[in-house]
């Protein structure tokens, strides 16, 4: 690359960085909403206006602070918690929140603007509301059928309670429900223990249809039996009879 090219790019790259600077700097009378964020106008302490789309837009200079926010869609893992189920068993939930602003003012006002702070809400009224729905059920309603009603229930009254934070409320995903050692030897056993009362059940019903089936076919055996006899015997009869006229006639 010649000098005169490399002068000319290093140019172009110090007109775009200062651009950047001026347009974000408190001097400047302009700024731009990208894409992937939200922001607000705060005037002396006190939210005059918001920017939840993306453009350029304008300021009273040294006396505007503008307050950005990041849009796009974010992620709450939370750690692995226990809850009570309603036998007063624990089971061990890993879940998760997608979420993002959603109303920056009530945003700005509930949480200051801070995701920590917003992300310390959000798990503390989701956690609240696992343990209560978590201690609705058995652990086998838990493991087995329940999960992705305990997922609606939750991300429902949870997008109701965020919004009021100014927080949106994308998905509420239960990833597994694990048992801890001890719950889950005793659920194993009585798992055990169900599946072989409900084999012997089988296995019961199962001889009693074997015994029926033998005695309808006792029955029905005795049955034509009788009516094979009946029909010998007329046979034989009707021999007999048969058989006498003709010596008669001789």
């Amino acid at each position: 690359m010649s000098q005169a090219k490399l002068i000319g790019l290093l140019v172009v790259v110090g007109v775009i960085v200062f651009a950047i600077g001026v347009v974000r700097s408190p001097m400047s009378l302009a700024y731009t909403v990208d894409e992937r964020e939200k922001a607000l106008v705060i005037r002396f302490g006190k939210v005059i206006r918001t920017a939840d789309t993306p453009g350029l837009r304008f300021k009273v200079p040294f006396i505007d602070n503008v307050r950005f926010f990041d849009s796009r869609i974010l992620t709450l893992d939370a750690p692995p918690q226990r809850f009570l189920t309603q036998e007063k068993k624990n089971v061990i939930v890993d879940w998760f929140v997608k979420w993002r602003v959603g109303d920056t003012l009530k945003y700005w006002v509930s949480v200051g603007g801070q995701e920590s702070e917003a992300r310390r809400r959000l798990e503390q009224r989701v956690r609240s509301d696992l343990l209560a729905e978590f201690g609705k059920r058995t652990v086998r309603d838990t493991i087995s059928g329940d999960r992705n009603e305990i997922m609606d229930i939750v991300r429902q009254r949870a997008g109701e309670e965020a919004a009021a934070l100014g927080i949106e409320v994308v998905d509420i995903r239960i990833k597994r429900v694990d048992l801890p050692e001890d719950v889950s030897e005793s659920v194993y056993q009585r798992m055990v223990a169900e599946r072989a009362r409900i084999a012997k059940e089988f296995r019961a019903r199962g001889a009693e249809e074997a015994e029926k089936i033998r005695a309808d076919a006792e029955r029905r055996r005795e049955i034509l039996l009788a009516e094979a006899y009946g029909t010998a015997e007329r046979i034989r009869g009707e021999g007999d009879g048969k058989s006498t006229a003709i010596y008669a006639e001789a």
